[in-house]
């Protein structure tokens, strides 16, 4: 039989089906097998991954752990910053006071007898109250005085625990209680300059890096000792110390005499703005919480709107001149009582002055006069002014809860009002803004912005504000300025402020009594009794103002109530060497 081949392509030979299928099926079975070793490999491959990434790359709380077996980053405590006055004086400070804390899981039955000997009864309840609730936290008493703290630390008991805090210091108590405010138990500030400067005052704690060495105390890591730099905050004050005490003094002094509901007194520097007193009467202690009565908290210099009365009159009387509704020669004929509309102005005695010039209307402080001129004044024109003198908004100075205070819109000036706003009535201003604006006639007509924070450094030692004269408009020309200023001697010469005249000085001002708005009338029980003066005549440096409200004595005209204790404080700044003819008048730095 003839043998036939079939070609492979070349290669390989032909296999009869059947058994040579059989051995083909053996072969794929021992190709795509797994091999024990291969699994090994790849065992081996990831744990080597995860070694190489827990030792390598590790996570950041494992690294912090481990950290902490060596070295530790310890908070500081940070010091609240400084408030002073003018001079560099400090006026706040914090000091460091213990505070105790409890945490009532630990106490034993032998921890509750001692405790019941040591602590009040409230005290004690709060303790049980918080023990059967499972607290692990409770305040027993902050900020403890040092002998008070002795005693409780030397219970020396495993659940009390001591915690350092710093507490504020007014260093002469009630002295400018209300210009540098008050903090919480917390330590933010909650009023005055305390609230206004809070978050520069506050200083953010630091941290020291602790290395930890076996077996022996814990040292200061010398190349890292603090998180950031350590500086204390500093908020200086345009206030100086001796010049506040002696407002003070005076203030409430004749307040208490009196019997006055409130008073407040500013002094400030007329060529800068810069306030070198401002006092507010009731007072209260920063020191001493329990003081913190509401009637005593505000800070009438800056949040009171009262009606100014007649020391409004040379601001008005500055409107009408340069707006040519009178003239400085005019004649006035000044009855006893004037009808106006649908009401009445009556002189503050009921006696007719007669015939008197312009000058005259502020010297004896003539209503029915001012308010011949309120009645030629334009309205609109009026407004104006008055706004643009800083009435009727509020005014720009570094404390909080300043008022605005009301001046009516020229659309309700209907009947007597246009002849009321004359005299000081009818509209609402803070002693701030009166004695802002009367700084323009002192000063030759500018209008300076008032300012209270001479300068302000934060806690990484950077100035972070500095308080300077800023001219916020011209409202009066130099011409009429001056002649406000003589029209204001002559007030004390020979007019309604001949109480406030002294020896030591020429002084100029102006007297003011102002009736309070009761149920749409007038009171005729509640006055507001001030004046308003600068000093020396011929080259003023000072400007201040005093405002005595709702006198209950049987007393309340301004130059018999407030114009005295202003003499006594003129006086005492003599005595003291605050008047110094040959000082410079500040007027080149305005």
């Amino acid at each position: 039989m003839q043998r036939v081949e079939l070609s492979t392509g070349g290669r390989g030979t032909f296999v009869p089906a059947g058994r040579g299928q059989e051995k083909g099926s053996e072969a794929l079975e021992r190709h795509y097998s797994i091999s024990p070793w291969l699994l090994f490999v790849i065992l081996y491959f990831v744990v080597g991954v995860a070694l190489v990434e827990r030792h390598c790359y590790p996570d950041s709380r494992i690294v912090q752990q481990a950290q902490h077996q060596y070295w530790r980053r310890v908070p500081v405590k940070a010091t609240r910053g400084v408030i002073q006055d003018t001079r560099g004086i400090a006026m706040v400070i914090s000091e460091p006071l213990p505070s105790f804390a409890l945490d009532p899981s630990l106490l034993t039955q032998e921890d509750m007898l001692t405790l019941q000997r040591v602590l009040s009864g409230d005290a004690m309840t709060r303790v049980m109250d918080a023990r059967e609730a499972g607290s692990h936290f409770l305040w027993l008493q902050r900020k403890m005085p040092p002998e008070a703290a002795e005693r409780l630390a030397g219970l020396k008991m495993r659940a009390i625990r001591r915690i350092d805090e710093q507490d504020r210091r007014y260093t002469n108590r009630q002295l400018m209680a209300h210009v540098l405010g008050f903090c919480n138990i917390d330590n933010r500030g909650l009023a005055g300059i305390e609230q206004a400067w809070d978050s520069t005052l506050y200083n953010p704690p630091g941290y020291r890096i602790v290395v930890r060495n076996p077996g022996k105390q814990p040292a200061p890591a010398a190349e890292n000792p603090m998180g950031r730099p350590h500086v204390t905050p500093v908020v200086t004050l345009t206030l100086d110390s001796r010049i506040q005490y002696i407002v003070e003094k005076h203030l409430y002094k004749a307040a208490k005499a009196d019997g006055a509901k409130w008073a407040s007194a500013i002094c400030m520097d007329p060529w800068t703005g810069a306030i070198l007193a401002m006092a507010s009467w009731p007072s209260y202690d920063p020191q001493n919480r329990s003081s913190l009565k509401p009637e005593a908290l505000s800070n009438s210099a800056v949040s009171r709107g009262y009606e100014p009365g007649s020391t409004f009159k040379p601001i008005y009387m500055g409107i009408a001149l340069e707006r040519g509704w009178v003239r400085t020669n005019e004649v006035f004929s000044c009855p006893a009582r004037l009808k106006v509309a649908d009401g009445y102005i009556t002189e503050a005695y009921p006696v007719a002055m007669g015939n008197i010039d312009t000058a005259h209307l502020l010297v004896k402080s003539s209503n029915v006069g001012m308010a011949q001129i309120g009645i030629r004044a334009e309205k609109t024109k009026t407004y104006e002014s008055l706004r643009a003198w800083g009435f009727g908004q509020e005014t720009d100075i570094e404390l909080p809860a300043v008022a605005k205070g009301i001046v009516p819109y020229p659309e309700q000036w209907r009947g007597v009002v246009p002849a009321n706003i004359a005299i000081g009535q009818g509209l609402a201003v803070t002693p701030l803004q009166l004695i802002t604006a009367e700084a323009a006639i002192v000063n030759g007509g500018r209008l300076m912005s008032p300012y209270i924070v001479k300068e302000a450094s934060n806690s990484l030692g950077e100035v972070v504000y500095k308080g300077t004269p800023r001219v916020m408009r011209e409202v009066l020309t130099p011409e009429t300025a001056a002649w406000l200023r003589q029209a204001m001697r002559a007030v004390v010469v020979e007019g309604t402020g001949k109480r406030a005249a002294t020896k030591v000085t020429k002084l100029a001002g102006k007297t003011g009594t102002a009736q309070v708005p009761e149920k749409g009338k007038y009171s005729r029980n509640r006055y507001v009794a001030s004046f308003i003066g600068f000093w020396p005549y011929e080259d003023p440096q000072y400007l201040m103002l005093i405002v005595i409200g709702e006198p209950s004595g049987g007393r309340y005209y301004g130059g018999e109530l407030a114009a005295p204790p202003f003499k006594d404080i003129v006086e005492e700044m003599a005595e003291l060497d605050y008047y110094a003819p040959a000082a410079p008048s500040g007027k080149e730095s305005a």
